[in-house]
């Protein structure tokens, strides 16, 4: 099972559906995820104003009802916080340029320290701290994360997103051949998602 999952690290949806993807996975222990940055709001440079961070108090609400996954309010009482999700984006790209079998597990670390422990994952210090306890080396994850390589692969990777047509996030697809079949746009259940994907295994049967 190869599976496209287009995600943002900052995107509160994805930190949702985190845990039932992590079960979809563990149903099916052979397939193979393939990680694509989604770009959310890359390259912001506006401080979040009392309307914006409004807007995310409800649908991080919304996300935690949905998940049960815990929220730091002291993320939204940070003054000139700049919610430029780039950085993150760019740190899970540089992981799965290092090691992608690893890839997603740092996303979700990254996920944890921001919306759990309110740390500011915009930094690139802090995601090489992160990326160290998740098991890559400071030195060689620092530099590369800061190279104009990982910047260019990074939005490339938003390009990629924009050419599959995917609008929201999380996005998970599954590929059979050329093709790849849309499995959930949106937060979803892991039972809903393994009913999809079996499916989705029987229309691409069919076809071949």
């Amino acid at each position: 099972m190869h599976l496209v999952y287009v995600a943002d690290p900052l995107c509160s949806w994805c930190y949702g559906f985190g845990p039932e993807l992590a079960k979809l996975l563990a149903r099916n222990p052979d397939a193979r995820v393939d990680v694509v940055m989604g770009g959310l709001r890359p390259f912001n440079r506006e401080a979040m104003s009392a309307a914006f961070k409004d807007m995310l108090r409800g649908h991080w609400g919304h996300v935690a009802d949905a998940s049960g996954l815990p929220f730091a309010p002291v993320v939204l009482a940070r003054e000139g916080f700049i919610y430029d999700t780039e950085p993150p984006c760019r740190a899970v790209v540089t992981a799965r340029s290092i090691d992608p079998a690893n890839a997603l597990a740092l996303m979700t670390a990254v996920q944890f320290a921001f919306y759990r422990d309110a740390r500011d994952v915009t930094r690139a210090d802090v995601l090489t701290e992160i990326a160290t306890d998740t098991g890559y080396d400071r030195a060689a994850f620092g530099a590369m994360l800061d190279s104009e390589a990982m910047r260019d692969a990074t939005k490339r990777d938003f390009a990629t997103a924009q050419s599959l047509g995917v609008s929201g996030f999380p996005t998970l697809g599954v590929a059979y051949g050329a093709q790849i079949y849309l499995v959930t746009s949106g937060f979803a259940t892991d039972d809903v998602l393994q009913h999809r994907l079996e499916e989705i295994e029987r229309l691409a049967s069919q076809r071949t």
